[in-house]
């Protein structure tokens, strides 16, 4: 199957503004309102009673031929590429970009969308704010003795709150599978040794049978990230998020953030979550096979009511570069876990060798003396 899914990349949306003075207003994860920088006017979002339930969205249908009114962000927009990065930006019409948000560069071109991307159907909110952000990551910086001096600030000062986009499937699976089973039975032999005695030993053999059976299984919001942006195992090592807390999505969650629209376009997505589903399957089925061993498990998944949701999940993201090096440190919007890559100083690497071979040699002094 082919898709007209075009990738898409880093995008600013629209600013929030304050309904009593009209300055800017910007999410606050500790108020989780939006208020205004200027007057400090606190506005609940406000979710509307029949609209605001998440919505799955039939996988199916919208392979074939997503519609229009899932598409777009229903205002006009203007798109920029980065030359250097690749990321692509996504402005009001009256914001100019001058550098890219992502790396600094400043070779910023038009970029001519072929597609409107899929809209959001929900997110979580930001609960970790600003200043706990910076909390977390100093404390995991201090623990990091072989970076730079001058790295822990760099990273401290990059750091910002972004919108990632994720993919989540649901699918309810039918899956028959066939395989041998194995069961051990021993027998006895006797051995002769050089001298002439004898002794026995057990010999280990194994019957084979063949067996099927079948296993269902409904796997329920599989999550797939739809950013190639950030590393992978940066993700998997700051979740899991608490998607039972979705919320509904609205512009006003993502005033004073950015947001990075989907890089893995969802036929891309889906089929990496069915490898996975796959995966889970084979687990499962071999738990049910009988006996002591087992060998060709063949699995026949069929998956039906497939659905899935696009949504948005935050995170603290300081990406800076050293020594022509993009480094990454990643922290969950929600559950405030940290995990990162830094370059090592050589300096503090050869001073902790000098270090610990000194204080070898002042215990074998000492030992000797």
């Amino acid at each position: 199957m082919t898709t007209t899914e075009t990738p898409f990349e880093h995008v600013a949306l629209e600013k929030q503004f304050c309904a009593a003075c009209g300055g800017e207003g910007e999410w606050d994860p500790s108020k989780q309102a939006l208020v205004c920088i200027f007057c400090g006017t606190v506005s609940p979002v406000e979710v509307d009673a029949e609209s605001g339930a998440v919505r799955e969205i039939d996988l199916v249908r919208a392979l074939r031929e997503m519609p229009e009114d899932d598409r777009g962000w229903e205002s006009e927009r203007r798109s920029v590429r980065c030359q250097s990065c690749n990321a692509v930006s996504v402005f009001d019409p009256g914001q100019i970009g001058k550098s890219c948000d992502f790396c600094g560069a400043t070779q910023l071109v038009d970029y001519a969308e072929a597609k409107a991307p899929i809209r959001p159907e929900s997110l979580l909110p930001f609960r970790i704010d600003d200043e706990t952000a910076h909390k977390q990551a100093k404390s995991w910086l201090r623990g990091r003795w072989f970076a730079p001096g001058s790295l822990k600030q760099k990273a401290l000062d990059a750091l910002r709150g972004v919108y990632l986009p994720y993919w989540t499937f649901d699918a309810q699976a039918f899956c028959p599978w066939t395989a041998e089973s194995g069961t051990y039975y021993y027998t006895t032999q006797v051995v002769r040794d050089s001298k002439g005695k004898t002794s026995t030993r057990q010999i280990r053999h194994t019957r084979w049978k063949s067996v099927r059976g079948v296993i269902e299984q409904f796997f329920d919001d599989l999550p797939v990230p739809g950013t190639r942006g950030v590393d992978r195992s940066l993700l998997a090592r700051v979740g899991p998020f608490p998607t039972h807390d979705l919320m509904p999505y609205e512009s006003e969650y993502l005033a004073g953030f950015l947001v990075e629209h989907y890089q893995v376009v969802l036929f891309d997505a889906f089929e990496e979550a069915k490898k996975r589903m796959g995966g889970e399957l084979h687990k499962l089925c071999a738990r049910e096979i009988p006996g002591d061993t087992y060998r060709d498990l063949a699995i026949q998944p069929e998956f039906s009511r497939q659905t899935f949701k696009h949504i948005l999940l935050p995170v603290w993201l300081a990406s800076f570069r050293f020594r022509k090096k993009v480094y990454q440190v990643l922290i969950n919007g929600c559950t405030g876990e940290v995990a990162g890559f830094y370059p090592k100083s050589w300096w503090k690497i050869v001073l902790a060798v000098l270090g610990l071979g000194a204080a070898v040699a002042l215990v074998v002094l000492l030992l000797n003396s």
